[in-house]
């Protein structure tokens, strides 16, 4: 009797066991899904959209789940005597809204028309609802100015960021298909392996899930 209850007890360890991993399995899957969301004009941010945020630095907001990763990151680069700050991380709509205003303004202010304007800015600024700000996955990266330049920060992240699973979301050979300017300062979060098989086939996100314009 005794012999037949520890096989019961074994075989109901084993199954809540299996259980477990394949929950873990499940839960992992649907981040990494999660983390390769795609936001941009013609992919606009769902309304039904939430994110869990953490203070990364002074008013600086990210998501929870790039925290970690992100703050090693920042520290592995002091160790190589870079040192980086965070300037921008998750915005409200609202928030992103004043950006792009004020960046019509300033090409207005130009000399541009209105509608030359707005075309101008939308090459710096995402359309409210469409930037990836708004995910909590994206943050603008800068150097501290009296400690390193920013050429040495962004040559820095170019070679180390996806070690942490971040990519150059912008870079200068992928406009045609983003829609938008170089920005060696933007960096997304979207995983470990997809970073490093992105930065190792020289994949914008487009074209890693095979949405391209």
């Amino acid at each position: 009797m005794k012999k037949v209850s520890r096989i019961i007890i074994s075989l109901l360890c084993i199954l809540i066991l299996s259980n477990i991993i394949i929950f873990c399995k499940t839960l992992y899957e649907r981040n990494e899904q999660k983390n390769l969301i795609l936001v941009n004009v013609e992919n606009p941010l769902p309304e039904e959209y939430s994110v869990d945020l953490s203070e990364i630095a002074e008013g600086v907001m990210v998501a929870d789940r790039i925290e970690e990763q992100l703050v090693k990151m920042i520290q592995d680069a002091a160790d190589d005597d870079v040192y980086l700050k965070i300037v921008s991380g998750y915005r409200t709509m609202e928030e992103q809204h004043q950006l792009y205003v004020d960046e019509i303004q300033l090409f207005v202010d130009e000399g541009y028309t209105k509608m030359d304007a707005e075309n101008m800015a939308k090459q710096w600024v995402a359309v409210p609802g469409t930037s990836e700000h708004q995910t909590g996955l994206a943050v603008d990266i800068n150097a501290i100015e009296d400690k390193s330049t920013g050429e040495d920060a962004y040559l820095w992240l170019a070679y180390h960021a996806q070690e942490y699973g971040f990519i150059r979301r912008y870079p200068p050979d992928k406009v045609d298909i983003t829609g938008i300017a170089n920005e060696p300062w933007h960096y997304r979060y979207v995983g470990k392996k997809a970073a490093i098989e992105m930065n190792n086939e020289n994949k914008c996100l487009e074209e890693y899930i095979g949405v391209e314009k």
